[in-house]
């Protein structure tokens, strides 16, 4: 057997592993790799070592300590409890302002999974004194988060223009971010059109009692202080977010913002290792020629027209089930100039962008961390079946509307 066809199925061994098992794939892949490359390819051991995206192991490392240490030392908590004052206490608003308060997180640096169990147990606590349907209140909460997780100062955000940059089609930060969070906020306002945002305003009554905040620390000023300085450094300046997050941590660290220990102890070490061990399986399909095989197999099942929305359900149905960012973008983002190619048609960016939105939209689904972090923040437990049926089908049905939106409308944001 070829180590062409050896690689590719040790890539669906990783996704199925990745559907059923509760293994790190990341560790699977790179066991896999190392008997395909040597001993069938006949690589030597530092050749399969170079495939290691040491560059991108760096990055997402710096970013995920940098907001570790604002999640660890109260910061952005706080900053959520301050966001959610502004509402007033009127219970129709609770659920737009937490879909923009987990979307805001998010977009710093956090990522979803981060902003969203920072916010669930806030929000859901609130939209139950406030009556605010839990099924609504968890939709505008992981829907926040995921609108937020693409930005070019995300853990996630860093993977996909990673991998984008790779595959020739790099610098396209802001029309990533942007074709994702307008379809999750086009989800969204449907949500809040359908599952009661609009009898709320309907039964408006005495204002609802929000937490107040506790005062901000200064520790608090001195980490959004810095993090505003590593922002406007990453965007007016173009530094390397990886490298100088970095910088940015080491001065919260020896300003005494956080305890180190814990910082490191919140670094999502096991997403790292998913995230680089598949990167090193999909650098051996990418060398022995499986991602052409790959390409041509996908090239059988649709046509230049249909390949946005075929990507993007194609990536939202394994994604449901699967790590978007540790199995599905690194699994297919690598495989679009080829496919472009063999379609003899197509616009790669926009088949990019549609693989990123389709594989995102279906991940408030409760088999995913984010739905999951909703329903466990919820207040009633015995509400907790219902919104999980109720989320469960949500996420299926989002495989379907992210392929119709990128179909009709992701060609806006391929610039």
């Amino acid at each position: 057997m070829s180590p062409a066809l050896l690689s590719l199925l040790a890539l669906i061994v990783v996704i199925g592993f990745s559907l059923t098992s509760r293994i790190n794939v990341g560790v699977l892949a790179v066991a896999l790799a190392w008997p395909i490359a040597m001993f069938v390819a006949g690589w030597k051991a530092d050749a399969l070592m170079n495939a290691f995206p040491a560059g991108l192991f760096l990055t997402l490392l710096g970013v995920t300590l940098l907001f570790g240490i604002a999640q660890r030392n109260g910061a952005l908590e706080a900053l959520a409890q301050r966001a959610v004052q502004t509402c007033g206490g009127v219970s129709a608003l609770l659920p737009p302002a937490f879909f923009l308060l987990t979307g805001g997180v998010a977009t710093l640096g956090p990522g979803a999974i981060a902003a969203t169990a920072l916010i669930a147990p806030l929000a859901m606590s609130t939209g139950a004194t406030a009556r605010v349907p839990a099924f609504l209140m968890a939709l505008m909460v992981a829907n926040g988060g995921n609108a937020g997780n693409l930005s070019p100062f995300s853990a996630v955000g860093v993977i996909v223009n990673t991998l984008m940059l790779k595959a020739g089609l790099g610098h396209h930060e802001w029309g990533v971010f942007l074709a994702n969070f307008v379809a999750h906020a086009f989800v969204a306002i449907g949500a809040y059109l359908f599952f009661g945002g609009v009898a709320l305003w309907r039964q408006r009554g005495s204002p609802v009692a929000v937490p107040s905040a506790p005062p901000l620390a200064a520790r608090h000023w001195f980490t959004f202080a810095v993090i505003a300085s590593w922002i406007v450094a990453v965007v007016a300046f173009r530094a390397n977010p990886g490298l100088s997050a970095f910088v940015a941590a080491t001065v919260l660290l020896l300003g005494r913002a956080a305890d180190e220990n814990a910082v490191i102890a919140a670094v999502p070490w096991s997403i790292i290792v998913m995230v680089c061990g598949v990167s090193v399986l999909v650098g051996v399909i990418e060398k022995t020629g499986g991602m052409d095989l790959f390409t041509t197999l996908l090239a059988r099942i649709t046509t230049p027209g249909s390949a946005n929305a075929m990507m993007a359900f194609v990536t939202g149905l394994i994604s449901t089930y699967s790590s978007t960012s540790g199995v599905v973008y690194p699994a297919f983002l690598p495989t679009v100039p080829g496919l472009v190619q063999k379609l003899g048609g197509g616009n790669p960016l926009e088949i990019a962008l549609s693989i990123n939105v389709g594989a995102a939209i279906v991940d408030v689904s409760p088999l995913s961390t984010i739905g999951a972090l909703c329903i466990a923040a919820l207040p009633n437990a015995a509400e907790g079946r219902r919104v999980f049926r109720q989320m469960l089908l949500w996420g299926f049905a989002m495989t379907i509307v992210g392929a119709l939106f990128c179909h009709l409308a992701i060609r806006w944001f391929a610039f």
